[in-house]
């Protein structure tokens, strides 16, 4: 999620140039060092108990409940960190929640990305503060607060939440205002007008199991790479029960430290696949490499899937996206697009076995510039329940075909080839 309709001016102006993307990994990707980094950085995590938070309301419902049952600390590490409110409900705002907290003595540490909560006022934040949290503005936009460099475009993209070390929520929902939008989807299917009144289809799990700690520790790398103060001594790692039978991997990419590791993970579930790849997206500008397995796969008779936005609050993301599809649907990928909501939700299920929810786009900013956290979960169980979510968002969303993509008008084809320049920062 971009700030506004176009790009944010710090992206722009920090662009230098586009950093190496991995594509030169071999065919057979599980021998490269890169996947087998990423593999080893994140073993396979049985006994979690995992529950799927489809919808803004479900996953702020689950944030506000975890936060509020806090007793000993609450760790935040988002994008996009508001004060926003839980929709119907006469609760506490989520900053009055946490200064509640801290007066109970609980301890609330929060990691909140520059660029993204720049429309955050300096006053709430300080009122945390002034209640003890600690606070950790990620790579400052202000070159004249930057430490250690500046680097505009290298973002925190990640959504954490992690309460006395036993349940973490993550996935792709921000503490943004426009998931208090109602999503009371018209049966007409009528098209999205305004994306910030809109209603924003999204996805988040809620975690309680051993993957917790790899959350944990993930959270506090980076406030150490951030420099962060001091923490107090608190119940960080209580021993982890296994309530669950689901098996958990915990990816924290970092490409500004050369670890894409979800990316080179997926790219090895696309070049394995044997029935279907059904995968959904807030913004898909894929790499060159992602472009070209997908159009494969599809090719060798794999079931194909994505399931894009019709409309975002980037248009030119949109316009990018849809230039990369006539290869695609001449391989037989199928493409959908939703018309009645804004999509930000990052899914992927291939093979019903493999499944994956987190904050990483299909696009290049996710693989080249933001630090991000994917959560892969192994098994049929929750691999089918996520196939139920999307083929019911697809039944609403409008299929896109070969032959009407290729009478597009002048108008949009125009508008494809401006938006190719700045494909890179999408």
């Amino acid at each position: 999620m971009l700030l506004s309709s176009g790009l944010p001016a710090a992206l722009v102006a920090g662009c230098a140039r586009f950093p190496a993307l991995p594509e030169g990994l071999g065919g057979a990707i599980e021998g490269d060092p890169l996947f087998r980094e990423a593999m080893a950085s994140a073993p396979a995590l049985p006994g979690n108990d995992v529950t799927l938070l489809w919808g803004g309301l479900r996953a702020f419902t689950a944030l506000f409940r975890a936060i509020r049952a806090a007793r000993d600390h609450v760790n935040l590490e988002f994008y996009i960190f508001e004060d926003v409110s839980l929709p119907g409900a006469a609760g506490p705002s989520l900053f009055a929640l946490l200064r509640e907290k801290l007066r109970q003595g609980v301890a609330v540490t929060v990691i909140y990305d520059s660029l993204g909560s720049a429309d955050t006022p300096k006053a709430a934040f300080d009122a945390l503060r002034a209640e003890g949290a600690s606070l950790l503005s990620f790579n400052p936009a202000n070159p004249l607060e930057a430490r250690g460099g500046w680097r505009p475009n290298s973002r925190n993209h990640r959504k954490i939440l992690v309460v006395d070390g036993r349940v973490a929520i993550t996935g792709g929902v921000n503490f943004d205002v426009v998931y208090q939008n109602p999503c009371r989807l018209p049966a007409s299917g009528i098209p999205v007008e305004d994306t910030d009144e809109a209603c924003w289809a999204d996805v988040a799990i809620r975690i309680e199991g051993p993957a917790v700690a790899a959350l944990q520790r993930l959270f506090f790398e980076t406030w150490a790479k951030q420099g962060g103060a001091g923490l107090p001594n608190r119940n960080w790692f209580p021993p982890p029960a296994m309530p669950g039978r689901t098996s958990v991997r915990i990816l924290g990419s970092a490409p500004g430290e050369d670890r894409p590791r979800f990316y080179v993970a997926r790219l090895a579930e696309i070049m394995n696949a044997r029935s279907r790849i059904w995968l959904s997206t807030g913004y898909f500008v894929p790499t060159p490499r992602e472009h070209a397995e997908l159009a494969r796969a599809a090719r060798r008779g794999v079931d194909v899937r994505l399931l894009l936005p019709g409309v975002t609050d980037t248009p030119v993301a949109t316009h990018a996206q849809r230039a990369a599809y006539g290869p695609l649907l001449e391989a037989g990928v199928r493409i959908l697009e939703v018309q009645d909501s804004v999509l930000h939700a990052k899914i992927g299920v291939v093979d019903g076995a493999w499944s994956a929810i987190g904050s990483s786009n299909l696009d290049r900013r996710s693989v080249a510039w933001n630090d991000e956290v994917d959560a892969i979960l192994l098994g049929r169980e929750v691999g089918t329940a996520l196939e139920v979510i999307l083929e019911r968002a697809m039944s609403r969303a409008n299929p896109v075909r070969l032959d009407g993509w290729r009478q597009r008008s002048v108008g949009q084809r125009l508008r494809e080839l401006l938006s190719w320049p700045v494909r890179d920062l999408l």
